[in-house]
């Protein structure tokens, strides 16, 4: 059986793949109008809602509304980063990898008892 932290991580986990999609899907189409695109991603963030709200709500019980936030925003780059790599086709660098160990470093703050 899944605890509720783990039901609440794949949520946020499955809602940000439908929220990153909504969000960059759209630049490999560049060439459709961009009303098109924008109503293609209401459509796709429409799931990505239907994810996130129970994700959130059910966490409350067991994180922090600061917690939930900064497991959203750490979930957010890990999914970009994939789907950036394999979907935009584009490299990860060192840079950027360090930016978001950065982010990581800080959101490790957050759980920090």
């Amino acid at each position: 059986m899944l605890t509720s932290a783990a039901v609440t991580v794949s949520l946020l986990l499955a809602s940000n793949v439908f929220m990153t999609f909504a969000w960059y899907g759209h630049l490999r189409f560049r060439d459709y109008p961009l009303w098109i695109v924008v109503l293609a991603s209401w459509g796709i963030a429409f799931f990505e809602y239907c994810l996130q709200v129970p994700a959130n709500r059910w966490g409350y019980h067991h994180f922090s509304g600061a917690q939930l936030k900064t497991m959203q925003e750490v979930i957010t780059l890990a999914v970009f980063c994939v789907f950036s790599v394999y979907y935009l086709k584009e490299p990860l660098t060192f840079k950027m990898m360090t930016g978001f160990a950065l982010i990581l470093a800080g959101a490790a703050l957050i759980f920090h008892k």
